[in-house]
């Protein structure tokens, strides 16, 4: 729970609970059932996926974080603590993920659990977040543990399909490194791929699956 008290002496309380970054409908109507309940219907989400219920009557908070929790959602991630994990799209919405997110996030959440309910102690915030490939989107590199999805393996080319399915300039363009290249395989139009160049970012999985 965090206090916020401007010079007014009017105090605001943030109850935080943990959420995942992929919500349904049925859990949104709880919480803003829950708001309703015991804040005025003020509540918002943070950029780390976590919930927070606007509190102004202190009585109401230990309800509040019973209710929340009896629900399935853990409050914590406050103070000297882990924070929720951040993370990206993965397999659910990404062409380029070499890794599943959720399910990883989930497995590594639980073993850190105790650390974001403040039951094991840390010497400062700590801030996680996973990445489904090098590219990134899930801003890893702002966090002080970054879990990183990488690809091993070049993409394999149908050459015998390939100008009929994807636009090649847009394909080689697709590339930051300049690693596809057009080339004529077995008299088809196609490209290859310099394997010392290629960062194995899934960029061109985006353009051609």
């Amino acid at each position: 729970v965090l206090m916020h008290e401007p010079e007014s002496g009017d105090k605001l309380f943030s109850v935080r609970a943990v959420t995942p970054r992929l919500m349904s409908v049925t859990s949104i109507r709880k919480f803003a059932d829950l708001a309703d309940k015991y804040c005025d219907g003020y509540l918002r989400w943070t950029n780390r996926n976590n919930v927070e219920f606007l509190v102004t009557d202190e009585s109401k908070i230990d309800p509040l974080i019973k209710d929340v929790e009896d629900y399935g959602f853990p409050v914590g991630g406050t103070g000297a603590s882990i924070s929720n994990i951040v993370h990206t799209q993965g397999w659910v919405h990404c062409h380029s993920a070499a890794t599943d997110a959720s399910g990883v996030v989930k497995a590594v959440m639980d073993e850190l659990y105790p650390y974001f309910k403040g039951e094991k102690k840390l010497p400062a915030k700590t801030k996680v977040a996973l990445a489904c490939c090098l590219n990134m989107c899930g801003a890893v590199h702002c966090s002080d543990i970054a879990i990183l999805g990488v690809h091993r393996v070049l993409p394999e080319i149908d050459h015998a399909n390939l100008d009929k399915i994807c636009e090649l300039p847009n394909l080689i363009a697709s590339c930051p490194t300049a690693a596809i290249r057009p080339a004529t395989v077995d008299g088809n139009k196609s490209v290859e791929i310099d394997e010392d160049l290629c960062m194995f970012c899934g960029n061109c999985y985006t353009m051609c699956p």
